[in-house]
Formats: structure tokens, sequence, C-alpha cells
């Protein structure tokens, strides 16, 4: 992918010194999480830009072929849903163009998050984990690791302590609970920190994770300290 992918921005305040790229999942779009932002009741002197992208439009084979927006293909393999690996990484090469232009914009990678539900959580893990500078923070909604097995031998050494945000819904018919939790212990095998939450909800986000979510985006971008 050569081209930038069109977004949708907002911008907490003027001159914004922090970035939070948020992906969103299999057929939205990037107007799906713009609802969120005054949700998150971030504070006043917290400048922020929220960078929301849209997918490409491909077919996707588990959902008969229908073309819509994705980050990469998902197959049917006996039963277990796989990512396209060449898709995958045809969007980690377009995502990390949109954090180069924040860069370029005067925000840098450590004052950048990389977010994400469902297939865009699966892809802000797999980007952020493998992004060459240290980024602020990870945070993975509703999701699983993909090329899970790759990761050990590609995961970017300046990245090995980013913070880690994951969530996911106990009663998730889309993505289970076991394959999100598979990859959270797989990431803490692996050394890295994160900080996991869980809610009796199914494919979404609630209220109580939206406060989880603000309190963490304080923390990775304005540098509060963590409760204890």
């Amino acid at each position: 992918m050569n081209e930038l992918l069109e977004t949708v921005e907002i911008e907490t305040r003027r001159s914004p010194r922090a970035a939070v790229v948020w992906l969103h999942g299999l057929g939205a779009d990037g107007h799906d999480f713009e609802p969120i932002v005054p949700e998150l009741g971030l504070p006043d002197d917290l400048a922020v830009r929220f960078v929301f992208p849209h997918a490409p439009m491909r077919p996707v084979t588990i959902n008969n072929g229908w073309v819509m927006r994705a980050w990469y293909d998902v197959r049917d393999d006996r039963g277990v849903r796989r990512e396209d690996q060449e898709g995958v990484r045809a969007s980690q090469e377009a995502i990390e163009q949109l954090i180069a232009r924040e860069k370029a914009r005067g925000i840098p990678a450590s004052a950048l998050v990389l977010a994400g539900f469902s297939q865009g959580g699966a892809m802000a893990l797999h980007t952020g984990l493998r992004h060459p500078e240290r980024l602020a923070g990870v945070m993975a909604l509703s999701c699983f690791l993909p090329l899970a097995d790759k990761l050990d031998g590609e995961a970017s050494p300046a990245n090995r302590d980013v913070p880690i945000f994951m969530a996911h819904g106990r009663d998730d018919p889309l993505i289970p609970y076991a394959r999100a939790t598979s990859a959270r212990d797989r990431l803490l095998a692996l050394g890295y920190r994160v900080e996991w939450h869980d809610y009796p909800m199914a494919h979404a986000v609630c209220g109580e994770e939206i406060a989880h979510i603000s309190a963490w985006l304080e923390t990775a971008l304005g540098g509060r300290t963590p409760a204890r």
C-alpha cells in the first residue's frame, strides 16, 4: 500500500502533543469509535489527536467473499479462523505510514498510542510490538494476537517494555475469550507488560471498560502515576 489511508480526526485541544491511532473492526470504518472521544473525559490539559483510519475495501472469505472494510482477509480452516498473512503485512505497512505522518506533524513515537478493536486490535498488537521506536502504549480491545508464532523473532527491542492494555468480553461469540487469554498469556510469557481487564459482555465495549481505558490513556500519554 502506497497511498495514505483516509482518516477521521478529532483533536481534544488545539496543538495536540500526543496522538492515538485507533483501528476499527471488520466491516466497520473510522467513524465507529469517533463517539468515544468525549466519553473518555480526558483532562483538559491533555491535548490529543485521535486518528481513526478507514481500512481498505477487500473481499472477506468468511463473509462469503463480500467486499467490506477489513485489515486482512479471514479464512475458516476446519472451524478455526485464520488471518491472511499477506494482508496483515500490507496493513502493517499502511499503519506505519500513519505513524510516520504523526511524527511529521510533531508527535514523537513516545507520545503515540496504537489502539484498536477486534481486527483493529489485532493489528495494533501486530504493528505496535514490531515498531522500531518506543511507543507510548498499545491498546488491544476484544481481539487476539495475529501471527503469534512469528512475534518473538520479529519483535522490536524498543517496545519490549511498552505498556499494553488488553480487554475482552467473557461472553464474546466472535473472538472466544479463551483465544484472548491465550494471547495475553503468550505476551506475558515473552516478558511484555500487560494490563488485563475482562467484562460480562459480548463483542462490544462497555462503560466500565471506557473508564479503564481513560485512566490508562491518561497514564500512558500524560505521565500520571497509576493508582496502587
